[in-house]
């Protein structure tokens, strides 16, 4: 993806908690678009290689929700945390951080990362098709800016972690308000 380009349509396939079902699963699925999270809005949407693994749960995750208000205060409405995972790994993930402000997206089949020209494979690790690490501020479905991590290739080596980070990100939101601003 490039600064400018249009975000492609895709469907998730989500889970959502519903009162009418009783029970200890009282999830029901639901459909969502691009639109449905992008139409509108400015977001910060992140996307990484898997819910629950070390660099993702300790570092980029928790960072993007410890500093929701930080990015509020730049001007983004939501933050969205997207990865090759389906819903019920996606809603575990999102109750084990306790999350209050970032969302997750299930990409369950990879195809907004594939779309988007993220997915890689990490076979090397027993993961099979997953999404390169990256971040991007999107405006109305419109990639304002785009963060990502050196070296996108299947089954890389390593795991680069700092240009899609939250104070990167963050960062860069302060100098384009500073700019705007002067």
């Amino acid at each position: 993806m490039q600064t400018g380009a249009t975000l492609p349509h895709v469907t998730f396939k989500t889970r959502i908690r519903d009162e009418a079902i009783t029970g200890p699963n009282p999830f029901r699925w639901q459909d969502k678009t691009t639109e449905d999270y992008f139409a509108g809005k400015r977001v910060v949407l992140f996307s990484l290689p898997g819910a629950f693994t070390p660099t993702c749960s300790t570092y980029q995750l928790p960072g993007y929700e410890n500093g929701f208000a930080d990015f509020q205060a730049e001007g983004i409405d939501a933050i969205y945390c997207m990865s090759v995972n389906d819903a019920f790994v996606m809603n575990k993930w999102a109750e084990a951080q306790g999350l209050q402000n970032v969302q997750v997206i299930p990409d369950g089949s990879g195809e907004f990362s594939r779309r988007v020209g993220m997915l890689v494979r990490k076979d090397n690790l027993g993961f099979g098709l997953r999404s390169w690490r990256y971040a991007a501020v999107v405006n109305d479905g419109v990639v304002e800016a785009w963060f990502e991590e050196p070296g996108l290739s299947d089954n890389h080596a390593e795991d680069p972690y700092g240009v899609s980070s939250p104070e990167t990100v963050l960062t860069w939101l302060r100098e384009e308000s500073a700019e705007k601003a002067a």
